[in-house]
């Protein structure tokens, strides 16, 4: 493990701890050492990301920490949610919280999470952060919503699936992206471009383990998109590409070469990419 993976995991004890620290004033915090499939028990790609990038572009650490426990805590309020609507019973290994605690518990902790992640961001001074957070979970909602209500039901086009990837869970790598930014003109920009770029391959490749993967090994319930009849990269099959996992890996080195202006944060990037991204694919691709 590189110095620089080693600065990351001490922080990501930083990061959970500022996750849990969030209930703390809420008689919720005794339900999270019962429920550790609830918060900071993921794969934690978003903070990740927030970290490798922030700390080569020399961003203090608090906001690094508030930002990346912000997103991830966000992330986990969509699980929330997501587990109701797809009837998801398994989740990190763990039963989903609404199979413990119902339908109403798990939809009012999920709205519940999602303001306590905005505030994080109000302590460290970094208005645009927060508005930025605001923004792209905002976009994550509406995209959840066309998917439920405008496309269920039908396979969609290819185009239609990439759209709803982009936002679904591109936006939350967009702002867990720009979180990391340096105050360098045009950064900003090209990294929330390249979050999206890589949240949106990520979704189409969990899309293929939905479809094909095994619940064993992926510790949540899977077969839910087909079931529901969601334009996903398995059903979009109308102008897909040949090969949708090349297509995948190849939407890794777009989101690099956005970033070619700025040699440190594009070497940050391709350093979380080959330690943490990659192996990711590659598990969700060759599943079954």
């Amino acid at each position: 493990m590189s110095t620089e993976e080693k600065q990351i995991e001490k922080q990501l004890k930083l990061v959970k701890q500022a996750m849990v620290d969030s209930l703390s004033d809420t008689s919720i915090s005794k339900l999270l050492p019962g429920n550790k499939n609830l918060l900071g028990s993921g794969k934690m790609l978003r903070s990740r990301l927030t970290l490798f990038l922030g700390n080569a572009n020399g961003i203090q650490e608090a906001v690094l920490v508030n930002a990346a426990a912000a997103v991830d805590i966000i992330h986990g309020a969509s699980l929330l949610h997501d587990d109701v609507i797809d009837g998801g019973i398994l989740r990190r290994g763990a039963p989903t919280f609404w199979k413990k605690y119902g339908v109403n518990g798990a939809i009012l902790l999920g709205d519940l999470l999602m303001f306590k992640a905005l505030s994080l961001l109000t302590s460290v001074d970094r208005a645009d952060l927060l508005q930025e957070l605001i923004d792209r979970t905002g976009e994550v909602c509406r995209s959840e919503v066309e998917q439920e209500l405008i496309l269920r039901g039908a396979p969609g086009t290819w185009a239609e699936c990439e759209q709803v990837a982009r936002f679904k869970t591109g936006s939350l790598f967009a702002f867990a992206a720009v979180a990391g930014a340096a105050q360098e003109p045009g950064q900003v920009q090209a990294l929330r471009e390249a979050g999206y770029i890589l949240g949106t391959a990520y979704q189409l490749a969990d899309d293929v383990l939905d479809a094909s993967g095994n619940e064993a090994v992926s510790g949540k319930t899977l077969g839910t998109d087909n079931d529901r009849g969601k334009t996903t990269a398995i059903t979009a099959t109308k102008n897909a590409p040949p090969n949708p996992a090349d297509y995948i890996y190849s939407l890794l080195e777009t989101s690099t070469a956005q970033l070619a202006p700025w040699p440190t944060t594009q070497s940050a990037w391709i350093e979380f990419l080959n330690v943490t991204m990659k192996p990711v694919l590659s598990k969700h691709l060759t599943a079954g």
